[in-house]
């Protein structure tokens, strides 16, 4: 499979979800953005690597990193390789010089080391076509989304959109991407998409 090289072109915090912030991945050299919810322990530890804070104290992900280069370990890559029930599953692509290991880890996590190693980040062409947004000049337009189940939460926050035209969740969705708001977008973008399907 090809894979797609993505940038982070947005972290911002949550309006709809206590805690919560939108990283936004785009594709280099394209329109589309991949909005992904994380914890807001995450997004610091992002946040802090991207604005070259100092943190009187390592960080998780600063000390991961001083750890692998005291080893001579090197993260080449990372590739946020699956979605499954609007989760997204990525892997760190190690190496020591000689073997090259693939390791687990949560997306929010591979972000934040990728931003520390300065290694890509990659994804594949279904997860921009499943969960990606597709902007073209002023227009923002949602791809075709894969059924996502992030939790009853979730459901419960995007019932009250069950009641409005489709001409009125476009409006929606235009406010929700002028005021930054990923992650209202991402509720929005779910219930066009099911209308879509159904």
């Amino acid at each position: 499979m090809k894979k797609i090289k993505l940038e982070i072109v947005g972290l911002s915090y949550s309006q709809t979800q206590s805690g919560a912030y939108a990283l936004v991945l785009g594709e280099v050299n394209g329109r589309r953005r991949l909005p992904i919810i994380i914890g807001g322990s995450e997004a610091q530890a992002i946040a802090v690597e991207i604005e070259k804070m100092t943190p009187t104290r390592p960080l998780t992900h600063d000390l991961f990193k001083s750890f692998a280069q005291a080893f001579q370990i090197n993260i080449q890559e990372v590739i946020i390789y699956n979605l499954v029930d609007g989760i997204f599953f990525a892997k760190l692509i190690c190496s020591d010089g000689d073997q090259i290991q693939e390791i687990d880890a949560r997306t929010s996590d591979a972000v934040a080391l990728a931003v520390r190693f300065a290694c890509p980040i990659h994804t594949y062409e279904f997860i921009l076509a499943s969960a990606g947004i597709m902007i073209e000049g002023n227009d923002f337009v949602f791809l075709e989304n894969i059924d996502s189940a992030a939790g009853e939460e979730k459901q419960e926050a995007s019932a009250g959109y069950t009641a409005l035209s489709d001409d009125e969740l476009k409006e929606k969705l235009q406010q929700a991407l002028a005021e930054e708001a990923y992650e209202k977008a991402v509720k929005i973008r779910d219930e066009l998409s099911k209308r879509k399907s159904s």
